[in-house]
């Protein structure tokens, strides 16, 4: 017999920001900052609420309260991808890429997690699962850190049983060449080194530094250049040496800007707080599946380890560094890697993870 179908209009949506200090300065190629904020959705519907969320500018709260939740009130909750498609158009006239991208994500990622807790199903279920664990690799390294700080940090990961790490580039070029040494220096010759520069050089000088990184071993440039030269992309991939894969997709926020990067890039990435949320994922991944191009994941563990379990070609999750410390603080249920992979708590509905209100009150905004 047929279950009955949850009857779920969507009653309220609350939202909430929160700002946590960094453990210390930290810096990329392009960027520095002392702490990161989270702007949390709350949607309730049939007596449940669910939880998403989002990184960066505590205006997305704002975009939530004004521009998105007056447009789904009423609707269904166990529709999440027609409420994206009513985001997206109540978002036309202010914009929908950059902050209400991130708007839009933490909702559909809250209507998602609220999806499974109806249906009583944790969301890897839910979506169809293609694997039981999704490999992660160490992320941050960060060009704030002295040679100690950045060593220690990636030769943790490696002893914590993570056989793949990344560090930060871009800042100092005459310097990095150096510091990637010590890197591999620090974690050995069986553990894959990625870089990431954040988009910090040009499209003559990148080539010059894959080369240098991939006499050190490294085997993945992350945004050598910015993700909008796609031109710029292409060339360095092409430019790159054998056995170093490009790879970019993390400021992607609709299936347009990812299919741009096709051929531009040896392994696609998506961030669910940026792209849309679990269906910008899955959209991305689905993508991924037609080209023979893998997909990785961008930082926010705890909402990537779900849908990640559910794309056919998956590279790995990021485990930034960042992020972890900011759900392992705010979140009952955020995962820990074992084996050098995370696993979805299928005893758990939606998620699977709650706001520690009282953890969390501290750091409020």
């Amino acid at each position: 017999m047929l279950r009955q179908r949850v009857e779920a209009p969507i009653e309220s949506i609350a939202v909430s920001a929160y700002r946590i200090p960094t453990d210390e300065p930290e810096s990329d190629g392009t960027f520095a900052w002392t702490s990161t904020t989270l702007v949390l959705a709350e949607v309730s519907a049939g007596g449940a609420t669910g939880i998403g969320w989002t990184y960066g500018a505590a205006a997305a709260g704002a975009v939530i309260d004004e521009l998105l939740a007056p447009e789904l009130a009423g609707l269904d909750a166990l529709s999440p991808a027609a409420a994206a498609h009513t985001m997206r158009a109540a978002l036309r006239n202010a914009g929908y890429p950059g902050i209400g991208a991130t708007a839009a994500s933490a909702v559909e990622v809250a209507l998602r997690d609220l999806e499974g807790k109806l249906l009583e199903l944790p969301l890897a279920s839910l979506l169809g699962t293609v694997r039981t664990e999704v490999p992660v690799y160490g992320s941050g390294g960060f060009c704030s850190y002295s040679l100690e700080r950045l060593t220690s940090q990636l030769a943790g990961w490696v002893a914590d049983g993570i056989p793949r790490v990344k560090m930060k580039v871009g800042r100092e070029p005459d310097r990095d060449v150096e510091r990637v040494r010590a890197a591999r220096a620090a974690i050995g010759d069986g553990t894959e080194l990625y870089v990431d520069a954040n988009g910090a050089h040009t499209p003559t000088e990148a080539p010059r530094l894959a080369d240098a990184y991939a006499a050190l071993g490294v085997t993945w440039f992350e945004e050598p250049v910015s993700s909008d030269d796609v031109d710029g992309l292409r060339f360095v991939r092409r430019s790159a040496p054998a056995g170093m894969d490009v790879a970019a997709g993390e400021y992607a926020s609709t299936p347009d800007d990812f299919r741009r990067l096709l051929g531009a890039v040896d392994c696609l990435q998506a961030d669910a707080t940026r792209c849309g949320g679990i269906g910008g994922v899955l959209a991305a991944g689905a993508l991924c599946d037609a080209h023979d191009l893998d997909l990785s994941g961008h930082c926010a563990p705890t909402i990537h380890m779900h849908v990640l379990a559910c794309v056919p070609r998956l590279r790995h999750l990021e485990w930034f560094h960042d992020h972890v410390r900011v759900e392992q603080l705010l979140f009952d249920g955020a995962p820990e890697p074992r084996g050098g992979a995370v696993a979805p708590d299928l005893s758990r509905p939606g998620l699977g993870v709650e706001l520690k209100r009282a953890d969390a009150k501290r750091y409020a905004i």
